[in-house]
């Protein structure tokens, strides 16, 4: 069971605060509960979280939190890599895998108009009922691996901004589906949106980096959603595809682990 510290009980709402710095899971994978930052370097058997102290449940984020648009300075872009293999929003590619390589690496990458926009990055693992294995199978910035040592979160890439390898010989049978998801963090406490974003990809490569089997390029941006279900990894008759999915939810990381089967207390 994980916790998440939230505002009240029920569905999640955009009363819903996430303190993700409190976040905890069963056995070896605790998170640190402190609110304060890692030491640089510091080494860990789980990687804390590196984010702002959470804001109180019980009570509201100051609307100084939030910068006067005129004051806000757009990060510097990263430019986009070469796409080779593009599909459109709703298309199904197959990945040519083999014998000698069997696994990829799935690359993400964006570019904002509002500085306060920090992007994370999901991996949720699931089974044919279309909800996690347990708990602990999904893989973010707070749980860079899943229990099958499959999935394995990255948050430095050259190209990219963040990426997920996955090694399907290691991945569990029972998992059918890896659904990625790009969240803005604290978007509520700071009103942020999809509509501050642009030029958000996800690229599957081979695990070497060499090759490009698939890429979709977003086009669409909504103002009215915090988190995107950019892309999908699916069995289909025993062999994996891709799904270019491009849909977004006006959920939070608690949310959304609730969507796909988390035990969330508050």
């Amino acid at each position: 069971m994980i916790t998440l510290t939230m505002r009240s009980k029920g569905a999640v709402d955009r009363n819903t605060l996430l303190s993700i710095n409190k976040l905890t899971t069963k056995g070896i994978r605790n998170i640190a509960t402190s609110t304060t930052s890692p030491a640089p370097n510091q080494s860990s058997s789980v990687p804390t979280p590196s984010r702002p102290a959470p804001i109180s449940p019980n009570r509201t984020a100051p609307a100084a939190s939030v910068l006067p648009r005129s004051s806000i300075t757009p990060p510097t872009p990263k430019p986009i890599p070469p796409l080779f293999h593009t599909v459109q929003k709703g298309q199904k590619a197959p990945l040519s895998l083999d014998d000698a390589c069997n696994a990829v690496k799935a690359c993400f990458g964006w570019n904002t108009t509002n500085a306060q926009c920090d992007v994370d990055v999901s991996a949720f693992l699931l089974g044919a009922d279309g909800k996690i294995l347990g708990d602990d199978w999904f893989v973010f910035y707070g749980q860079s691996q899943s229990p099958d040592n499959s999935t394995l979160f990255q948050s430095t890439v050259s190209s990219d901004r963040e990426a997920v390898c996955i090694d399907f010989q290691k991945l569990n049978p029972r998992v059918q589906k890896i659904v990625f998801v790009l969240t803005i963090n604290e978007a509520f406490e700071k009103r942020l949106h999809f509509g501050m974003l642009k030029d958000a990809y996800i690229r599957i490569l081979t695990p070497d980096g060499r090759k490009e089997l698939v890429s979709y390029q977003m086009t669409e941006y909504y103002s009215n959603v915090i988190s995107m279900m950019i892309g999908e990894l699916y069995q289909y008759n025993g062999a994996w595809k891709f799904n270019a999915v491009g849909n977004g939810v006006a959920k939070d990381l608690a949310g959304l682990c609730a969507l796909y089967g988390v035990q969330v207390c508050d």
